[in-house]
């Protein structure tokens, strides 16, 4: 059965043009983009008026338009749209070569654990060096729970790797049937989860949200999108608002789209469709942008270490906006006039230090996924289990935030699951004691 899909798979991606889509490049980049001045903008470190002690604020979210501010600002579904789309034209090239999934797979997730595993390490060496300083647990688990607020998305795409496949080869059998699929299990999760009251049954929909709004990436990649007139698109967008409006204020959804993304809901569905449709509006507007000099560059600079910036851009923010108040920088009332003032010079240092940092952490990324001399691929259940390891820990950070305990294990077993996907050693003939000579006896 899995051979007509595949060959499917194979025909389109050898149909599919070689050169990169540029409005993909411009939105992926955009909305790494717009995560970091998201997280620059809720990332406060004051002093608490009553003990003079440090503390957190998220200014943001005491504004009266925040909640519409992130009906806007909420990009991740679009970075799984446009990501489904690069996956999915890299899963149908391999496929075309005659690649097989557990390999694509592979491939896919050692570009995600390798960078993540220098995190996880540094982060424990940080926590130990801290505990043995004496440093205050609360303290520590404080600025732990910011570090790792952006982790859930190494679980999410990570997942959504692992079942492109899968969810490639029932895309090219069934389109609209697949997304019907996982959408009817998105809502009965959400229903689940609304009429229960148990929060902990919503995370059964990180495999099924990303998953789905993924797919909108294939159908983008099929040209889908591109055949649909603009005032189609429109409609679909305008349409998705508006049910996702309802939602909301029939009260089972939260009014702010931060609220609704962990654990993900059909709010992210909604936002997702709605986000494709306009990205194929713009995509002539992009397409221009992006024959810029000065867009291309921020997108070579971004586009091309994006994990990096990924993964280190919250400890930097952190870390910059702790040393400005421990070295005596100006500390205004968090939302005032001259905090919104402050934002831009704190934005500007974090960057330069993340500029820095991502010179040498950028080789984590890009470091090389080919098998090494003596080694063999890894079988199925290795790659799978190799997966397995390296959602585990981000995915526990979604309900219990981050420790030194579950960042102690993310650097365990992210690094055993680097391990199994390094391969394993070739097994040549047992040579017996004696050497080569023995072996011409022996024969």
């Amino acid at each position: 059965m899995a051979e007509p899909a595949l060959a499917g798979a194979s025909a389109r991606g050898a149909e599919a043009p070689a050169e990169r889509d540029p409005a993909v490049d411009a939105a992926r980049t955009g909305c790494l983009l717009a995560v970091v001045l998201i997280h620059l903008l809720m990332v406060t470190v004051t002093a608490d008026p009553a003990t003079g002690e440090p503390a957190t604020v998220m200014v943001p979210t005491r504004q009266p338009w925040y909640w519409w501010a992130t009906w806007v600002l909420q990009v991740m579904p679009l970075f799984f749209v446009v990501g489904g789309h690069a996956s999915v034209l890299s899963w149908r090239r391999h496929a075309a070569r005659g690649g097989g999934g557990p390999g694509w797979v592979r491939l896919r997730a050692l570009r995600l654990l390798r960078p993540a595993l220098v995190l996880w390490t540094v982060l424990a060496l940080a926590c130990g060096a801290a505990l043995v300083a004496g440093a205050p647990p609360e303290l520590l688990v404080m600025v732990l729970q910011g570090v790792g607020m952006p982790l859930w998305f190494l679980a999410a795409y990570l997942a959504c790797q692992a079942l492109l496949p899968l969810t490639a080869r029932w895309h090219d059998r069934a389109p609209r049937g697949t997304v019907l699929a996982l959408l009817a299990g998105v809502v009965a999760v959400d229903a689940l989860r609304i009429t229960t009251g148990a929060a902990w049954v919503g995370l059964a929909n990180l495999v099924l949200v990303w998953p789905l709004v993924q797919q909108l990436g294939f159908f983008r990649a099929d040209g889908a999108f591109a055949r649909r007139p603009v005032p189609w698109l429109l409609a679909v967008a305008a349409g998705c608002v508006l049910a996702l409006g309802l939602l909301v204020r029939a009260g089972w959804y939260a009014p702010d789209m931060l609220t609704n993304l962990n654990p993900a809901t059909v709010c992210m569905v909604l936002l997702g469709v709605a986000q494709a449709c306009l990205l194929q509006v713009a995509a002539p507007a992009l397409a221009r942008l992006m024959r810029a000099r000065p867009a291309q560059l921020v997108a070579l600079l971004v586009g091309g270490r994006a994990m990096t910036v990924y993964l280190w851009h919250l400890p930097v923010i952190v870390a910059v906006a702790a040393g400005w108040f421990l070295l005596g920088g100006p500390d205004p009332e968090p939302g005032s006039a001259a905090w919104w003032a402050w934002r831009v010079p704190l934005g500007v240092a974090a960057g330069a230090v993340l500029a820095a940092l991502s010179v040498p952490l950028v080789r984590a990324e890009r470091a090389p996924t080919a098998l090494a001399p003596g080694r063999r691929a890894p079988a199925a259940p290795r790659v799978a289990l190799a997966v397995l390891l390296g959602f585990v820990p981000p995915f526990l950070q979604i309900s219990w935030w981050l420790s030194p305990g579950l960042v102690l294990a993310g650097a365990v077993l992210t690094a055993a699951a680097v391990a199994l996907l390094r391969g394993g050693a070739v097994r040549g003939p047992r040579v017996p004691a004696g050497g080569a000579a023995a072996t011409r006896r022996h024969i």
